[in-house]
């Protein structure tokens, strides 16, 4: 697994084995973030159930001035760390663990990203539930349908790679996401 693109461009990430760490693509983060380049300039990016921390590192190298991790398993913390003291950006970084639908009500971000693995399917409706940021994405299979709306979060969007989907939902107070 690598950085796509941006100031870390190439840079290779660490990957823990097994199922419960499910990396989000090269294709699909190249994809989502070439969306997502007009608004990353300067933002707070939320990576939940963050695994290996690519997701967040990528929103870094891409301009983001701060990244937030939240993941529950201790290895996978461990993993995020490590790749980002191989990039030498811990200083724009904030690592937590602990159960993300708790922690997600919690957290100050303009952009949030979501990607439970598979064996926590109900964490979806809680996390979107608690979340509150401008624009929320939502990593899934390409067969699991979510809501058009949760709490005050509006779907503007579904980004469809392979097996996988990216829902975007925006606050109805932020604007839209950028279309393609």
């Amino acid at each position: 697994m690598r950085v796509i693109a941006g100031e870390f461009r190439r840079r290779v990430l660490k990957s823990l084995p097994g199922l419960d760490i499910r990396p989000t693509p090269d294709r699909l983060r190249e994809a989502l973030f070439n969306i997502l380049t007009p608004r990353i300039e300067g933002v707070v990016f939320a990576d939940l159930y963050a695994g290996t921390g690519a997701v967040g590192i990528e929103s870094l190298s891409r301009g983001a001035s701060r990244a937030l991790f939240v993941e529950q398993d201790r290895a996978a913390v461990g993993l995020i760390r490590e790749n980002l003291k191989s990039l030498g950006i811990q200083a724009r970084a904030d690592v937590r663990q602990g159960k993300v639908s708790a922690l997600a009500a919690k957290l100050e971000a303009d952009i949030v990203f979501i990607d439970p693995p598979y064996r926590l399917d109900a964490e979806y409706e809680s996390t979107l539930g608690a979340v509150h940021a401008g624009l929320v994405l939502v990593q899934h299979d390409i067969r699991r349908v979510l809501a058009e709306t949760y709490g005050v979060l509006r779907r503007t969007r579904v980004l469809r790679q392979g097996d996988n989907c990216v829902t975007f939902y925006a606050g109805t107070t932020a604007p839209s996401t950028p279309s393609a």
